[in-house]
């Protein structure tokens, strides 16, 4: 898995990719109570808004982490966005994507690097 600074992450594997929101984000959320998706076939550039999720906090706008087409939306979190409270790096992913730019992958960062990031900019 790599992850963005805004909190998304991809897991990728032979020009596709699997998108969703690291646990911290959903931590930090709340609570999700509505997922608005895209639209399969959808085009996305890296940093893009691409669906809205929605807490009992608040609403948060999730940005693609590469530049691609969505191939595919998660139907399992659109009925039951619970799934992302429970389990947002696994179970809980919004989308599929074929990345059109796959050496964007390097501009993000490990796990590793990521969670030390977190607990940087949290002290």
């Amino acid at each position: 898995m790599k992850y963005a600074e805004t909190h998304e992450w991809i897991e990728a594997n032979e020009g596709k990719g699997r998108v969703g929101i690291s646990i911290h984000a959903q931590k930090e959320l709340g609570e999700i109570v509505y997922v608005e998706l895209p639209k399969v076939g959808q085009e996305v550039k890296a940093g893009e808004e691409v669906a809205v999720l929605e807490s009992t906090k608040a609403a948060a706008d999730i940005y693609s982490p590469v530049s691609g087409k969505i191939t595919a939306i998660n139907e399992r979190v659109k009925k039951d966005p619970s799934l992302m409270n429970t389990f947002p790096e696994g179970e809980g992913y919004l989308f599929e994507v074929t990345l059109t730019q796959p050496e964007e992958l390097e501009a993000l960062t490990s796990k590793d690097e990521y969670h030390q990031w977190i607990v940087q900019s949290t002290r």
